[in-house]
């Protein structure tokens, strides 16, 4: 789906005559485009899993718990870097999807 801005330039750029060059570069943004829609796509489906928002909601309580009770003891930083590391994976396997 293009946007209003999009859609002006491909409508200003069909309306002037192009050249081989300008009209490889249209087409490759144009490409780039539906692909980077499709890849949002496929993330915003991957998010808006149950599993995926329970692991990342948990992850982010387990996160706040420690910060609420303190981190006074290596075991408090350990269980923080636990957390964290949950909530990263969780965001690496959001953004690292590729679109079909």
């Amino acid at each position: 789906m293009l946007t209003g801005n999009q859609e002006d330039a491909i409508v200003h750029a069909s309306a002037a005559p192009l050249s081989n060059s300008t009209a490889t570069r249209a087409t490759r943004v144009i490409t780039n485009t539906r692909y980077v829609s499709h890849a949002f796509q496929a993330r915003l489906a991957r998010v808006l899993r149950i599993e995926w928002l329970g692991q990342t909601v948990a992850s982010i309580c387990w996160i706040g718990s420690v910060l609420a009770y303190g981190v006074n003891s290596s075991g408090d930083w350990l269980q923080l870097f636990a957390a964290s590391s949950w909530l990263l994976a969780n965001v690496a396997a959001a953004v690292t999807i590729k679109a079909d």
